[in-house]
């Protein structure tokens, strides 16, 4: 790889990785407007297909998503450091609030200038299902699951198995046409097995060292108790953000406060309620990966231990939560370029773009009514009225295509300083 003239494509997901809000449905509309349209580093049914792939993986999709990103345009190397790059910014900034939290107890009231973030980020996501219909929506099988899947995601959003479910079972239901899709060729056998190994040689070493660490009282047992925590969470968690939060309260709020716990002394990461909701509430204001919460209780789950050891804490929580996801995406994917040769597989693709349009067009209608709807049942028609203004505008000017993501994100930034 030569670095020098993947420098401007690096400097696209640095300025992504500081702009990037939303979630994962969020961040996929930024990567559409900034790597399809405007850097045209992948094309749009690319994008597609990478981001429907990474909904059947745990872990970080969006985090995986702009990793395959960068492998398509430069190999392994280019997506390490697509990698690094992306999760950096939002990782320092939980870093630095395990640090600072005294300092910002009152964070969430005092952050008015992200009020305006969320509906533009609804904007985002209500742009990708526009701009991805017409790719993926072509038949009637399509039409269908595109109404399921939107029914289906609005009703359970928040259930961890609901974006893998549908996308499986959408990829089963554009099986059963097998003249439309015939069988052309067979794909080479070969695999390479190296990443999965090292997946699964580090999740059962990293639980055996954390349990006999934590047994025979090391003196720095909590150092890889946070390692295998969090390495877990990357491990098994589907359903991103939303799924990871009620893990991790119950692992470090819930746990340390039950009776087995406390008749043991068992001495267990153990992070304050209201610090935890603290660090919760402010990952998803900031741009970037919510998994970069991982830092924050990493270094909060440490923070008695002096500064360097929660330094430490905040360096190999962050690693080993995106590590897993880094290791699924890179495993599997030559895998599953391998098996899409197979029209099994080939057809499976159909419906699994159908599903992401109806994932993300669900998604769409449950922020709004999160956002903007409620506010209206409850009378706050002003705060409903600038949130459908900027849903709207974002909209539009993401239509319109002539001015970039980044400083979409920057004018409703101001807007909400100045309001």
């Amino acid at each position: 790889m030569i670095l020098q003239r993947h420098i401007p494509f690096l400097r696209a997901v640095l300025l992504h990785s500081v702009t990037a809000f939303g979630g994962p449905q969020g961040h996929l509309g930024m990567m559409m407007k900034t790597f399809v349209q405007q850097r045209r580093d992948v094309t749009e049914s690319e994008l597609m297909e990478y981001n429907g792939f990474c909904q059947l993986l745990p872990g970080a999709s969006s985090t995986q998503t702009l990793t395959l990103i960068g492998f398509k345009r430069g190999g392994l190397g280019l997506a390490i450091l697509t990698l690094i790059i992306w999760i950096l910014p939002a990782s320092m900034l939980m870093a630095g609030l395990s640090f600072l939290l005294d300092y910002f107890a009152d964070i969430q009231k005092k952050a008015a200038i992200f009020q305006f973030i969320q509906p533009m980020a609804i904007g985002f996501i209500a742009y990708s299902s526009f701009k991805i219909f017409d790719i993926s929506i072509k038949n009637t099988i399509t039409r269908i699951i595109m109404i399921v899947a939107t029914i289906a995601t609005f009703l359970a959003f928040k259930t961890p198995w609901i974006f893998p479910g549908l996308i499986v079972l959408a990829g089963i239901a554009t099986n059963f046409s097998v003249k439309r899709i015939p069988q052309k060729e067979t794909p080479p056998k070969k695999i390479n097995w190296g990443n999965i190994f090292i997946f699964l040689a580090l999740f059962g070493f990293a639980g055996y060292l954390s349990e006999t660490a934590t047994n025979n009282n090391w003196k720095n047992r909590k150092v890889i108790n946070v390692f295998e925590n969090n390495y877990r969470f990357g491990s098994l968690v589907f359903g991103g953000g939303d799924v990871l939060m009620p893990l991790m309260y119950e692992q470090y709020v819930t746990r340390p406060a039950t009776k087995r716990i406390r008749e043991s002394k068992r001495d267990v990461l153990k992070i304050g309620r209201q610090d935890f909701l603290t660090g919760s509430g402010l990952v998803r204001a900031i741009p970037g990966p919510v998994f970069s919460i991982g830092a924050f209780t990493g270094g909060m789950a440490l923070r008695e231990q002096g500064g360097m050891i929660q330094l430490m804490g905040c360096m190999i929580g962050a690693i080993a939560i995106f590590l897993p996801s880094a290791l699924l995406v890179l495993f599997f994917f030559p895998v599953w370029q391998n098996l899409k040769k197979y029209a099994v597989i080939y057809r499976s693709l159909e419906g699994i773009n159908a599903a992401v349009v109806g994932i993300m067009s669900g998604a769409t209608a449950y922020l709004l009514k999160d956002n903007i709807f409620f506010p209206l049942f409850k009378g706050q028609y002003s705060t409903a009225f600038w949130d459908i203004f900027i849903v709207i505008i974002t909209f539009v000017l993401l239509r319109s295509n002539r001015i970039p993501a980044p400083f979409i994100v920057l004018v409703c930034l101001l807007l909400g300083a100045l309001l």
